[in-house]
Formats: structure tokens, C-alpha cells, sequence
């Protein structure tokens, strides 16, 4: 296993990464990005700790419920990018399982690395997303055919590749780039239907990173996003050479569709993860600022606050059902239930807005207006800052004043954007959700159940209420 430092070491190897207009040489050194490079380390170290004969626990592929829920919880705990290394290596198992038939030759390239990056111990990101163009328009019909990633070569040793990837989380923090078709294609879209494993530092890669972290020396305004916060990466692939073992797909267009479904269902069950744990943490702010503003026992606020209990409460039982029922593919890998992941995932994410908005009302307007901790200890204006910040003798100023700035900073700045874009759009936009849930919901059963219900066939059985 990769200890923090090994992990910081690692990064210092030719990459091209860019932040503002610059290109970055230090990412541990870097004032913005090296608390980033940090997270990730202390990751790998927390890791290390619960390692089993000097083996990352989350090696290996789930084959059965158990161990599945084992590693979701091992990850969630790990931090984003271990997370993000995790659901990739399970997107090309699954991949690997749902090529078997359809395109065996890439089977044994997918199995070889997923052990060899689990042996290394390295971290995964995902490109998925392409620049798209006009987006009424086919990938082989834009005006810039490179609007989507394609192969512009072969030769006898493997492919070039050129394009981009927009939205790629924590790109510059990996050692590997999962480069995968956005979605199917058509026969005439060849080109297009390419899937490999991309060095981060393979020359021809580059990658410009946004962030929504905070600015700010003092970061007890930012108590959320100042723990944790990943740059999102806008991937460039400027005629990148991918040899023909790190080819997962190369041209089979009718399996082009295969690596973002099996990566959908992955990113999914992440989303559900992060929501349960996250609706519970919305309903906590909701009961603590509702007591520190005094409005505990009002009724609209004790509705509000139930009515974010329940959703928190289904979102949890989306992702207990999606471990529970957890299927096994052709491989023998074990993955989450794709009807209880995608149904959960899209409540969690159409129902925050509504959620953040309870959350916002019972705050009150001190969410975007409360003073700075470094105002609160201003010799002027501190004391007096406090006085109008507290409610009362039981409820201190600066406490409350805290309360203000991580429930702004969770949901009502930049880190709070962040999240409200990525609920619906991480793992696909809801309408994918919409799409393979209804997939996989028992449909001809609803029906049945439906025909007997109101006398219509036979029935054979103990009636059913209603």
C-alpha cells in the first residue's frame, strides 16, 4: 500500500495540470490545491490503518452482499477520491462481466488492470462527460469532430486519441483517467466508441481545474468546504498515444453504451451514500438552528423539520434496499440493485432543493448575513456582534454565529452550488434515473396486481388489499 507522503511523491511526475491560468508544478505545495493533495493523503493513511497483511481493504471484488457493504462503507469513510478509485475499478468489473458475450478480447485486459491498479494501489477519475458541441447533433455530425473523444490513428502498437472530458472530479489527483464513450452510438460512430485507461501524466493530457473551495485564510467561515473540497477537472486530450492493453473498447459500437451504464449504476450508489449520510446532517442544522433561533416547538417548523426526517429516512432505506438486494453478474462480482439505486438516487436528488429550502426558512436570512469570526473578535464590534447574535443566556453568540456559517457554506455558497448541481447530475441527469428504473421495476407484476385488484382475471390466491 501507497502511504500519504508515497502518495504526495507520486504526483511529482511531468503531469500538466493547470489552475488559473497557470500551470501548476507543486500540487502538495500549492496554496489552493496542496490542502487537496493533503485529503488525499490522510485518505491513503486512514487506509493503510485498516489494512490486513499490508492489503488496502478496499482490494478485491465483492462476491457477495456482505462484502459489498463492507467496501461501500470502507470508501465513503476514505474520502472522495478512494471512493472515486473504487466505483471505477467496479465499473470495469461490471463492464467486464456485461462485455463476456459481446466483446470477450477485452475481458482479460479489464481483469489484468483492475489487479494491477489495486496492487499498486493508485487512484482512479473517471471521463465521461465530452465537450458534446451541438448537442441536437450526432457525434459524427458536428461541426468539430473532436466535440466528442475519438481515435484519430492506429497502428500496430495501439490508438490515438484526441478530444475532451468536462466535469472530471479530482482529474489532476489520480495516477489514471477511465476514459469512456458518453453514451451509445451508432454504427458509422467507430471512432467514437473508444474506452481505455489513461495515464494522468501521459503526454498529450491536459487538464484545467475549476474549484469551488474556499478563498479564504480563515477558514472557520468555511467549515465544510475547508475540511474537504476536490477541484472539478476539464480533461484535454490533444493526440494522446493509449496502447493496445490499456484498450478496453475500440470501435464495437454496439457495446459503447455498456461502460457508462455499468458506470452509472457505481456513481449512483455513491450519490445515495453521500445523500443519506448528508440528509441527516441537513436535518441536524434544521433541529439546531430551530432551537438556537427559539422556533423549536413552532408548528410550520416542526413540519418542516418532520418532513425532512421522512425524506432523509427513505433516502436511507433506497440505500439499505440497494445493498440488500444486491445482485451478482456474470463474472461472479457482486453489484448494488439497480432498481432500488437509480429510484433512491433520484429522490434524494429531486427532493434536496425543497429540503435546503425547509433548512433555509427556518434559519432565517443570518444564513448569507452573519458576521465573520474575525469580526466577532474585532475589540470594537466583537462584544457587540455577539450581544445581537445570541438569542438568549443559553444560546451564545459565537455559537450560533457558527451554526449560520456552516449552514451557508453546506448550501448557500460555492460549495453549496456545488452540491446542488451535482446531486442531479452526478451518475447521469435524473431522466437516465427515470429511464432504468423504470427498466428494472417488475412492471407485468404492478399490472397483475392492478387486474386482480379490480376483479379482472382470476385469482389464485389470497386476495391482496389495497
Amino acid at each position: 500500500m501507497l502511504t500519504g507522503d508515497d502518495y504526495k511523491a507520486s504526483l511529482d511526475d511531468g503531469r500538466a495540470t493547470y489552475f488559473e491560468g497557470e500551470r501548476v508544478h507543486d500540487l502538495p505545495g500549492h496554496p489552493h490545491l496542496g490542502s487537496v493533495v493533503q485529503n488525499v493523503a490522510d485518505g491513503y493513511d486512514w487506509l493503510a490503518a485498516q489494512a490486513v497483511d499490508g492489503t488496502s481493504p478496499i482490494s478485491g471484488v465483492p462476491t457477495t452482499a456482505e462484502e459489498l457493504r463492507e467496501k461501500v462503507e470502507l470508501v465513503h469513510h476514505a474520502g472522495m477520491i478512494a471512493h472515486v478509485t473504487y466505483s471505477s475499478l467496479m465499473t470495469l468489473s461490471t463492464a467486464a462481466g456485461r462485455l463476456a458475450g459481446t466483446a470477450p478480447r477485452y475481458v482479460e485486459r479489464i481483469q489484468a488492470f483492475v489487479a494491477r491498479a489495486q496492487e499498486a494501489d493508485v487512484r482512479v477519475t473517471q471521463c465521461i462527460t465530452d465537450a458534446k458541441g451541438d448537442r441536437s447533433l450526432a457525434p459524427g455530425k458536428q461541426e468539430d469532430p473532436d466535440a466528442y473523444v475519438r481515435v484519430v490513428d492506429r497502428t500496430s502498437e495501439g490508438v490515438v486519441i484526441r478530444g475532451a472530458k468536462l466535469h472530471i472530479t479530482a482529474a489532476s489527483f489520480g495516477h489514471e483517467l477511465m476514459t469512456i464513450p458518453t453514451k451509445a452510438m451508432k454504427p458509422g460512430e467507430e471512432d467514437y466508441a473508444i474506452a481505455a485507461m489513461i495515464p494522468v501524466n501521459a503526454p498529450g493530457v491536459k487538464i484545467i481545474n475549476t474549484s469551488y473551495g474556499p478563498r479564504h485564510e480563515d477558514l472557520r467561515s468555511f467549515p465544510m468546504s475547508g475540511v474537504e473540497h476536490f477541484p472539478e477537472g476539464f480533461v484535454i486530450f490533444d493526440d494522446v498515444f493509449v496502447p493496445h492493453e490499456r484498450v478496453f473498447l475500440d470501435g464495437e459500437t454496439e457495446s459503447a453504451a455498456v461502460f457508462a451504464h455499468s458506470l452509472g449504476l457505481w456513481e449512483r450508489l455513491g450519490g445515495l451514500t453521500s445523500m443519506a449520510d448528508g440528509a441527516d446532517v441537513l436535518v441536524g442544522f434544521a433541529q439546531l438552528v430551530a432551537e438556537a433561533n427559539g422556533l423549536q416547538k413552532i408548528s410550520h417548523v416542526r413540519e418542516k423539520i418532520a418532513e425532512m426526517i421522512i425524506h432523509a429516512t427513505v433516502v436511507r432505506a433506497c440505500l439499505e434496499a440497494a445493498l440488500t438486494h444486491a445482485e451478482t453478474g456474470e463474472l461472479g462480482a457482486v453489484f448494488p440493485n439497480e432498481l432500488y439505486t437509480n429510484a433512491g438516487k433520484y429522490t434524494g436528488a429531486t427532493a434536496y432543493n425543497t429540503i435546503v429550502r425547509h433548512l433555509h426558512d427556518i434559519a432565517g436570512a443570518a444564513v448569507v448575513t452573519a458576521p465573520s469570526m474575525a469580526d466577532l473578535e474585532n475589540d470594537e464590534v466583537g462584544a457587540l456582534a455577539r450581544k445581537y447574535m445570541s438569542t438568549g443566556s443559553h444560546v451564545d453568540g459565537e455559537y450560533r454565529t457558527r451554526l449560520f456559517h456552516a449552514i451557508r457554506d453546506l448550501t448557500a455558497d460555492s460549495f453549496g452550488g456545488w452540491k446542488m448541481v451535482t446531486n442531479v447530475q452526478a451518475g447521469g441527469g435524473l431522466f437516465a434515473q427515470r429511464i432504468v428504473t423504470r427498466k428494472h421495476y417488475d412492471m407485468d407484476a404492478a399490472k397483475d396486481a392492478a387486474l386482480r385488484a379490480a376483479g379482472l382475471v382470476e385469482s389464485h390466491g389470497p386476495s391482496r388489499g389495497i
